[in-house]
């Protein structure tokens, strides 16, 4: 068994919510607080949320963590 990371990140826009959405509705948990930086060179703010997940397989480098 192994736990899986991702850090989720985008512009602060619904996709970035609906990024989110997605890995919960997955199986994937929130790891803390979500963060949130003004992205000076593109003029944008920026979101990042951290998510876990256990699952039933060793680790492999070579896992699409988003296909779990």
């Amino acid at each position: 068994m192994a736990k899986l990371y991702r850090l989720l990140t985008g512009e602060d826009t619904s996709a970035f919510c609906h990024k989110v959405s997605e890995a919960l509705g997955k199986g994937w948990e929130l790891y803390g607080s979500p963060s949130y930086a003004f992205d000076s060179a593109n003029n944008v703010m920026r979101c990042a949320q951290a998510v876990t997940k256990d699952v039933q397989a060793d680790y492999s480098s070579d896992m699409k963590l988003g296909q779990q």
